[in-house]
């Protein structure tokens, strides 16, 4: 049998869903046949999980027992966050999550029971632990204590009062629930393959999201709305980014093809492997960047990324992406930059159930096939002949 390789699995289709499509060309995201533009403007978080993981838009009764459900979900067991307390001061979150979502099963009174029914009540308490799990080591790092998670508070809402210690108002509690929506879902990317790899193995939802955590981490693929900021930071101020941007891409065009694909050339926030035009996330985080900054009377950050934009359109062709907006959108926030991909987290745990869900309710194995290049028909030689 001929087996043809292909580097990274570009558009090789891997699976059949009905959860989400992205349309590259087009530049449109769908979650279950919405578009994202619509689920934005008029939907919450909440009911986009719900959307995402029985198939359809709730009726209002079943929006309210759908929130009440979630809600009640978001504690951590007392055992977690004595866990979390014994971890090194300077962990980075993301790993913290990843334990955290691991030691999480050992708790789980449905752990081991793999049935729709079980995995759905497990996707209801994952949904609410992990964003107090990421709000609880942001305080546990500062010698704080955790807070208790508010009941009658909405999803955004009490992780903001959990972070910051304080009701967060109307415009900070509506974009952090917009950005929850945005990072929801996105198809077959990294970290929910390998969520599906794990879950078709037939192992519970805690380790496939476990898997999707450590594929999250990597600089590929999450981690570049952290450096995003970095890069802004670095530059400091809009007189000096057409110049900075400038040098960067040339000192980039002086690498050679395999140099440039290490982090260090990369320019953080542009460009995606399905995307051919702009990122629709991105126009949201655009405007919510914007809004955010004039509000509070610091325009820098934006002005400084609107420059980077522009260059890199237009000398290397290069679409804005979800991270570029994200961001300053939480950096305005006061949210810490080195939080950035926990709250992709907090907002990318409804598909990823999802999708352990579907995986699970049609399961085959994924076992693909590699093209082996190395040599054959090699003699064995023994050790004192070598």
């Amino acid at each position: 049998m001929s087996i043809v390789a292909k580097a990274g699995l570009e558009d090789v289709v891997a699976a059949s869903s009905s959860i989400c499509t992205v349309d590259g060309l087009a530049g449109r995201l769908i979650y279950r046949g919405y578009d994202i533009d619509d689920l934005a403007t008029h939907s919450t978080y909440e009911e986009v999980v719900y959307l995402l993981w029985y198939g359809r838009l709730p009726r209002a009764d079943e929006r309210e027992r759908h929130r009440a459900q979630l809600a009640t979900a978001r504690a951590l067991p007392q055992e977690v966050l004595a866990f979390m307390a014994s971890l090194p001061r300077d962990s980075h979150p993301l790993d913290v999550l990843r334990s955290v979502t691991s030691v999480l099963g050992h708790y789980d009174p449905d752990a081991q029971d793999n049935s729709q029914e079980a995995t759905l009540r497990k996707s209801y308490r994952l949904e609410g632990q992990m964003a107090t799990a990421v709000a609880a080591w942001h305080r546990v790092r500062q010698g704080q204590q955790p807070l208790a998670p508010r009941e009658q508070l909405s999803h955004a809402a009490n992780f903001l009062y959990m972070l910051f210690g304080r009701d967060p108002d109307d415009v900070a509690t509506r974009t952090m629930d917009l950005a929850l929506i945005l990072h929801a879902e996105h198809e077959l990317n990294a970290s929910t393959f390998a969520a599906r790899v794990v879950a078709a193995t037939e192992a519970e939802l805690h380790p496939a999201i476990t898997a999707a955590w450590s594929a999250l981490k990597g600089p590929k693929h999450g981690g570049a709305n952290e450096d995003v900021m970095d890069v802004l930071k670095e530059i400091g101020t809009p007189e000096r980014a057409e110049a900075w941007i400038r040098a960067k891409l040339a000192w980039r065009a002086s690498l050679s093809p395999a140099e440039r694909q290490s982090p260090a050339a990369r320019i953080p926030g542009f460009g995606h492997r399905v995307y051919r035009v702009d990122d629709p996330r991105a126009k949201h985080l655009r405007r919510m960047s914007r809004e955010l900054a004039e509000g509070a009377g610091e325009t820098r950050w934006y002005e400084i990324q609107e420059i980077i934009r522009r260059v890199v359109q237009a000398e290397l062709k290069l679409i804005v992406n979800v991270d570029f907006y994200s961001a300053t959108v939480y950096y305005v926030m006061g949210i810490p930059t080195d939080l950035n991909t926990s709250l992709f987290a907090v907002g990318r745990i409804a598909g990823l159930c999802a999708h352990v869900m579907e995986q699970l309710a049609h399961n085959r194995l994924i076992r693909p096939r590699a093209e082996y290049v190395g040599p054959m028909n090699l003699t064995y030689v023994p050790i004192a002949q070598r």
